[in-house]
């Protein structure tokens, strides 16, 4: 799947804010960074506005673009990010261990919620993410067969979310998110390093297609000290 000129451009600039460039520094205006990217201004604006609306930067009339804090992008509770991303962002060392991956037949609950038949398949995908050595966190995914219909362990052990959108064209329009604190279970204490830990975060996406279709479940459980979940919200 080919990308948009404007989703590269904003791909490399959000790196260069993350990596580089200081919070409350101002970017090149839109003409200097059109020519810095060999593109026209309605490229470099587009690029901006996505930059904007994911908290990156903050537009002012008539003085340019502010590169806003990067402390806010560790976990977002709103927008979509792989751990494959998160792990670029902290430069940490991270492993992905996958437990599980078969296919079911869906829950009456799924069925429900995903308009699946009974003789529906699903993908089952359980796996479980390090970070520097530590077990912390035990994602399970769900996704109906129907929309993908091909899946391996080394997919999955890479990102399915890239595999989604560049393989299969499956773009995600958006996203239904619930985060709860619960009690951890014996399977989550049975796969994580919880060591003396009494809750667990536990964050269940839905994700939809365009069209509104539900084609994926997500339950994310994370050790509560390794994850700060924060959320940006822009004033209209």
């Amino acid at each position: 799947m080919v990308k948009n000129k404007f989703i590269k451009i904003y791909e490399d600039m959000a790196e260069q804010i993350r990596d580089q460039i200081e919070a409350g520094s101002m970017l090149p205006s839109e003409k200097e960074l059109a020519i810095i990217y060999s593109t026209s201004r309605e490229t470099i604006r587009k690029a901006l506005k996505i930059l904007s609306d994911s908290g990156y930067i903050h537009k002012v009339q008539g003085k340019g673009s502010i590169v806003l804090e990067a402390a806010n992008f560790e976990f977002p509770a709103s927008g979509i990010i792989s751990f494959k991303e998160l792990s670029k962002k902290t430069g940490q060392q991270t492993k992905t261990v996958v437990k599980e991956l078969k296919k079911i037949r869906p829950t009456k609950d799924l069925i429900k919620k995903m308009k699946l038949g009974k003789e529906d398949a699903m993908w089952k995908i359980f796996r479980v993410r390090e970070i520097e050595g530590e077990k912390i966190t035990l994602d399970k995914d769900f996704l109906a067969e129907k929309y993908v219909p091909w899946l391996t362990k080394e997919i999955c052990q890479d990102s399915i979310h890239e595999y989604l959108d560049r393989e299969l064209g499956l773009t995600i329009s958006f996203v239904i998110r619930e985060i709860l604190i619960e009690v951890p279970t014996e399977e989550d204490r049975g796969q994580l390093d919880l060591e003396d830990f009494h809750s667990i975060v536990v964050v269940k996406n839905y994700n939809y297609l365009k069209d509104a279709s539900l084609f994926q479940y997500t339950e994310s459980r994370h050790r509560p000290d390794k994850f700060r979940f924060v959320n940006f919200v822009r004033s209209k």
